[in-house]
């Protein structure tokens, strides 16, 4: 039998840190990373034949369980009929009617290969529709790895201690204001600093790739009323929370209605997949209608489509979100008992199917009080949760996943490992 051990050996002499992507290698948590072999339902199945209860889902697609029989079918009747085309397709068109079926304010659509190349090209539709040069984003919101976003981002790049990543040019940087998170006049002394000059504001509305991060009451208005008086574009990125926590993302939940919305995960149902949407005469810039360019030759790939209309199509199923937020709700109360118990200073923010772990008593709300859990008892607690069978993000800063899959024993006896590792903190 192949060990993950040995898997990482190789790896490490052929891929940079042994690893496609940063987090992956476990760096902060301490240890070596796990490899899979085969994934179902709630479980991972690793190279070592370990059997893991998984709360990453795939960092978010898989709010349906692994290997989803129903869209594991939609992807085998699309592969009979060829695995791309680059023209047209009909899934596309289908994908395109139930997302802006989905999150009303997206009247029309661009289907791109992943997170990042949705939020570049939304970036760069916003500068050529308003024709302005800056942006705003904020301190631990991750927008993918483009350079106009990879500063001061959350995610692997605030994980790893390198926010602001080298490669990147300081023209570009210049042209990227990054404030805190929940601060009003940050937000009016920019625009006041730079008048006419900031095409929009890009924020995941609730910032996930720092934890899970609450908006204070009236912020999101109060971006949407600002960028509407300034003439700036406002972006949603929601590629983690996009029909995560509602059918229409956090917009429907608060009722914000953005200019601009960047989609992905669940979208692809677990293929690789992007999307950005939006306001038709924003849209319209793009080529071949208007003077922003954006291709791609994967993109609304047959496969990926497929995929996702299935996925979305299981999410109108009723009551599946009051029972992913049951079983947020199952987690979150179990944690915050037992860290109370210990004595442990904590925070559990949850919604629906999404939660973290803070280890301080700090109201977290933005960045720099998001740093102040202590990421060391939190790679003990990840460490001793792997040991007995489940598998969380392996970062302090990243928010956990739930899936319909995790209904009845999984979810039982994944709280019985996590409250009884607490105990032995």
């Amino acid at each position: 039998m192949t060990t993950s051990e040995d898997l990482f050996a190789r790896a490490q002499q052929l891929i940079p840190g042994g690893v496609n992507s940063p987090v992956r290698a476990f760096r902060s948590v301490g240890g070596s990373p796990f490899f899979v072999k085969s994934a179902r339902g709630a479980t991972l199945t690793t190279a070592d034949d370990r059997e893991l209860i998984d709360f990453v889902c795939t960092w978010g697609p898989a709010i349906h369980g692994h290997n989803n029989p129903v869209i594991r079918e939609a992807i085998r009747k699309a592969l009979d009929d060829g695995t791309s085309f680059g023209t047209p397709n009909p899934y596309e068109v289908e994908m395109a009617e139930l997302l802006t079926e989905f999150v009303p304010s997206i009247k029309k659509v661009r289907m791109c290969n992943s997170g990042t190349e949705a939020t570049m090209s939304a970036i760069r539709l916003a500068r050529g529709f308003t024709s302005r040069d800056k942006i705003i984003k904020f301190a631990g919101c991750y927008h993918g790895h483009s350079d106009s976003l990879l500063i001061k981002a959350g995610s692997g790049a605030l994980t790893h201690g390198h926010p602001d990543s080298a490669g990147v040019p300081a023209a570009f940087a210049q042209e990227t204001i990054v404030l805190p998170f929940n601060d009003r006049a940050a937000v009016e002394d920019a625009f006041a600093a730079n008048p006419g000059a900031i095409a929009g504001i890009i924020l995941e509305p609730y910032p996930a790739n720092v934890g899970l991060i609450r908006p204070d009451e009236g912020y999101l208005n109060f971006l949407r009323e600002i960028t509407a008086r300034h003439g700036s574009i406002l972006i949603f990125d929601e590629v983690m929370t996009g029909f995560r926590l509602a059918r229409g993302g956090v917009q429907e939940i608060e009722k914000i209605t953005p200019d601009l919305t960047t989609l992905g995960k669940i979208i692809g149902g677990g293929l690789p997949v992007g999307a950005f949407g939006g306001r038709a005469d924003i849209m319209d810039y793009l080529a071949p209608e208007g003077p922003v360019y954006q291709a791609g030759t994967l993109s609304g790939n047959p496969l990926a489509m497929a995929a996702g209309i299935a996925a979305l199509k299981l999410l109108n199923e009723a009551g599946v979100y009051d029972r992913l937020e049951g079983l947020g709700q199952q987690i979150s109360a179990a944690m915050r008992a037992a860290l109370t118990a210990k004595g442990l200073a904590h925070q559990v923010p949850q919604t629906g199917s999404m939660w973290c772990t803070y280890f301080t008593d700090t109201l977290v709300r933005d960045l720099p009080s998001a740093q102040t859990t202590d990421a060391d008892l939190f790679g003990r607690f990840f460490r001793d949760c792997l040991a007995a069978g489940v598998y969380l993000p392996p970062s302090a800063y990243e928010a956990c996943f739930i899936s319909t899959a995790h209904e009845g024993s999984a979810i039982d006896r994944a709280c019985d490992i996590m409250t009884t590792t607490i105990k032995n903190l």
